[in-house]
């Protein structure tokens, strides 16, 4: 006869063997959305970033492994302390799965060491620094949208061929804007144009007079504007003020979006040369999206928005082909799935975490060429995945063999 201790311990065996596997798969999916809700980020991607996620909850069918798919959001503040403390409590304590969206670079480099950490999966769809795909990438992050590289190549290089060959930059001061201006600067160089100089701002300025003075006195022929969001606005409508591009200097907006174009009016952004990964208005999917979503936040979605409802979409079909949650199996999937949606129809996540895709050159209409509302920009070129990112073999990713 077999001890009794022995029973107790196969009995245990048999009933971990038995429960594990099966309370692991019927854990509720949940996903996190850390997002700027209060600041100069908030219209780019905050509140429109958490419907665009439900959005995308809803298509798949609300659930996963029969438990209903849940959803929390916290806004990180654009503090990397503050993102790093709601991720490891989202992970440790509350059975988040995935994290989306990271409305900084800095806020996402910091939760990417946590997520590395955890070994869990985050998918940034608002920051932007290439570095999250070159020297700082991570076997569980996935860039989506766009970076600083795929920016500078579509503007910049445009810019530059048509005339603008010297440059001085307004520069955000944080990873964000360095990576702005130092994608930027190679570009308009290896190009043969020239960086005269840069100033630096803090983030979310409201007075940009004193930076505008130093661009106007460069006599540079573009002033490449390295920021975002409320950063953006703010210098462009100051330099309208200052009469800059009146006195024959102008503007280059690097990353720039509908919500920024909308807020500023056709009036003062008309002209502008732009680059971004997604337009409402480019054909019958993107539009169908457009609609679905203004008739809910009232906006049209910025490309940051469309971009979480594909990767969050892109996630949920995933784990369902993969049949699990864990992390490595799902990231596979991710790579080997195409991405066909909304925002991208030829869409590849790689193995550095970029999401490759195709990325659109346009220019800011005039206001008398707008048909109505958010009918605000004219085509002027789709710029394919592998001329808008960076090569696989140039980013310095380790994980890249």
């Amino acid at each position: 006869m077999r001890p009794i201790a022995a029973l107790v311990s196969a009995a245990g065996l048999l009933s971990a063997a038995l429960i594990t596997p099966t309370s692991a798969q019927q854990a509720p999916l949940k996903i996190g959305v850390l997002s700027d809700f209060s600041s100069v980020y908030s219209d780019i991607g905050g509140s429109g970033n958490v419907e665009a996620t439900k959005m995308a909850i809803e298509d798949f069918g609300g659930q996963m492994f029969g438990k209903p798919i849940d959803m929390v959001s916290a806004d990180v503040l654009n503090k990397p302390d503050v993102a790093s403390t709601i991720a490891r409590k989202w992970w440790e304590t509350e059975g988040v799965d995935m994290i989306i969206d990271l409305p900084t670079s800095a806020t996402a480099l910091a939760v990417m060491e946590l997520s590395k950490q955890y070994e869990k999966i985050m998918i940034v769809t608002d920051a932007a620094s290439s570095d999250i795909t070159g020297k700082s990438c991570s076997p569980y992050t996935a860039h989506w949208t766009y970076d600083t590289y795929a920016n500078a190549h579509t503007v910049g290089s445009a810019i530059v061929k048509n005339g603008g060959d010297t440059w001085f930059f307004l520069t955000a001061d944080y990873l964000f804007g360095h990576s702005v201006e130092r994608d930027t600067g190679d570009v308009v160089k290896a190009s043969g144009g020239k960086v005269l100089g840069s100033v630096k701002h803090p983030l979310n300025t409201a007075d940009f007079s004193s930076f505008l003075l130093q661009a106007q006195a460069s006599k540079a022929k573009i002033i490449g504007l390295a920021n975002g969001g409320g950063d953006t606005i703010n210098a462009i409508k100051q330099a309208g003020e200052f009469g800059i591009v009146a006195g024959g200097q102008n503007l280059a907006a690097i990353v720039m979006f509908i919500s920024d174009v909308h807020s500023l009016g056709l009036k003062l952004a008309q002209g502008l040369i732009i680059t971004e990964a997604y337009y409402w208005d480019l054909n019958d999917k993107t539009r169908a999206f457009g609609k679905r979503f203004i008739e809910r936040v009232k906006r049209m979605p910025t490309m940051n928005q469309a971009a979480t409802y594909s990767a969050t979409l892109h996630y949920l079909k995933a784990v369902q082909a993969a049949g699990t949650k864990d992390t490595k199996t799902v990231m596979a999937k991710m790579r080997e799935l195409p991405v066909r949606d909304a925002f991208t129809d030829n869409g590849v996540l790689r193995e550095d975490g970029r999401m490759v895709h195709s990325m659109y050159l346009f220019q800011v209409k005039k206001p008398e060429e707008s048909k109505g509302p958010w009918d605000y920009y004219k085509l002027l070129a789709e710029v394919p995945a592998d001329q808008a990112f960076r090569p696989l073999k140039d980013g310095g990713c380790p994980l890249v063999k």
